[in-house]
Parts: structure tokens; sequence; C-alpha cells
């Protein structure tokens, strides 16, 4: 029995163990390592933890000493989702999602919506030195059609996970060779993981660009934000509207403009959008009244 071990975290490690332990066995993983993340509202550790112990693998939070498996030469480790490097870097590979070159690094999912690619992905490679740069095994793509929110494109890409994992995991049991593809670094581009200041909306972008980043933050991240009377409001849904001419409109990006059925609409530095669903920090609707400026 060739047997694997998981580094994972988060809904898309999660279903992957879970189909990779229906498929292949609980005899198939080693052991099974993982971690909150504070930068979703719903990180599945408690899910992995539970299917770990139910399945009688041993499971390791990522602060616990595991160094002793990690030196077992010829175990394979597969890292989903993970957010920190491994120390034993040999027989690594890393299921990454994006389609790299493009992306490397953190959030990219969520990068490549703000940016309208229209073809997201999984990609496998060989972990590395330095972090997404490594030789890639295979690749999985999905279209996309916008507008569209991030927990929808996440349940279509879950998928490729698993296939990936499967594909290279059978490569591993039969002793094929893997057939690797160098990454071309004038293709490369990097994406940085998220703090609290990178969910505020910048007015200065047009209004579709607004529309895309309130999709692509939202659950299960923490959700688009901007300041009105010094609180924080929180944007859960909004739609572009027909745009009209503005006098010195770079003066009033962020202003309310129109109240139509309710929903304000807000100037954007092009293009208009309108207020479907915006909450306070109690997760309350709240209402907008005319005179108001979102910063």
């Amino acid at each position: 029995m060739v047997k694997v071990a998981f580094y994972i975290m988060n809904l898309k490690g999660y279903i992957t163990l879970k189909s990779f332990i229906e498929k292949f066995g609980i005899d198939s993983v080693t052991y099974i390592v993982s971690s909150n993340d504070k930068a979703i509202k719903k990180d599945y550790f408690y899910e992995i933890r539970g299917l770990a112990i139910k399945s009688k693998i041993k499971f390791f939070n990522r602060f616990e000493d595991f160094s002793d498996l990690e030196k077992i030469p010829s175990l394979y480790k597969f890292a989903i989702g993970w957010r920190w490097l491994i120390k034993n870097e040999n027989n690594l590979i890393v299921f990454h999602d994006s389609l790299l070159p493009k992306y490397r690094g953190f959030a990219p999912l969520v990068n490549s919506l703000i940016n309208k690619e229209l073809n997201v992905g999984v990609t496998a490679l060989v972990a590395s030195e330095n972090y997404d740069q490594g030789n890639i095994i295979a690749q999985k793509k999905l279209e996309i059609k916008y507008p569209i929110k991030i927990n929808e494109v996440i349940d279509r890409i879950l998928p490729l996970y698993f296939y990936l994992v499967d594909k290279v995991y059978r490569k591993i049991k039969t002793n094929d060779i893997f057939e690797v593809t160098r990454q071309n670094e004038k293709e490369a581009t990097y994406s940085l993981w998220l703090d609290n200041e990178d969910y505020y909306i910048d007015w200065s972008w047009s209004a579709e660009k607004i529309k895309r980043f309130v999709d692509a933050v939202g659950y299960p991240y923490d959700g688009a934000k901007a300041y009105l009377d010094r609180k924080i409001v929180n944007f859960v849904d909004l739609d572009v509207v027909n745009d009209v001419i503005i006098e010195n409109r770079d003066r009033h990006v962020g202003k309310v403009i129109f109240i139509k059925n309710k929903f304000p609409i807000v100037v954007c530095k092009r293009g208009l959008i309108q207020l479907v669903d915006i909450r306070n920090n109690e997760n309350n609707f709240i209402h907008i009244k005319f005179r108001s400026k979102f910063y």
C-alpha cells in the first residue's frame, strides 16, 4: 500500500480528503495536518479533524511536532489550501488554485475574479524552495462567466482538486514518472495575502470592478466594506446600473445620487452601482438616506 500525508485546510481540503479516503481507503493516508484559518468565516478545521478521528488516522495541528513522520523517505505529501512552507519538501506535491505561473501565492481565486479572468483552475506542481515555482505536473481549467460570486466558483472548482489528486496518486502507485513542465518565469504573476484593509472598496474603481470585488470577497471570506458616518458598512450584494453624466465626477465618487425602489445608487469613478443588500456589523439590514457618502 502506497501511503501519503495530507497538509490541508478549508472546504477544498476537507472534500478532497473525504473523497480520497472513500476511494482509496483509510490505510492510504499516513497522517493529516491542518490548521485554523482566520482569513475566512468557515475554515472546516473541526470537520477535517473529525474525519481524521473517525477514520483513525493520525491528526496534527500545524503547531504540533510531527517531524519524525516527515522523515519517512518514500512518503509523498499532498498540500491543499496550505498557507505555510513545509520544512521537508521532498516528495511534496502542491495543489494550487490558479493556472500557474499566474497568481502564485495567496488568495489567487479572489484576485482572479477581481481581475475578470475568464479561466480559473487548479495546478498540481512539485514543491520547490520558492513557493509555487516548481515544475507543473498537471492542470485543470474551469471557464466562468460574470457576474459570479466566489462561493459558486468554489463549489464548481472543488471537483478539480480531487481529479488532480487522483491522477497524481495513481501515478505514484504505479511508479510512473511524472511528465513535468517548467514554468515560464516571464509569465509569472504574484497574488498577495488579504489583510483587513484589503476588504474595503476603492471608490476610484469602475462600477464593474466594484461589483466583481464585492462578489469575490463575499462568503466564505470576510466581505466587502466601506465607511459611512464613521461606521463600517458591509456590502453583500449590488448591481451595476445605467450611468449618467455627472459634473466634476471625481469629486463625488462614493456619494448617493439616487434612491430607486428604496435601494441607493452610488457614484463610482466610471459607472453607477445600486446597493441591493448592505448590513451593519450585527448583520442587520440598513437603510441609507439620500445625502450619504461612502468612504
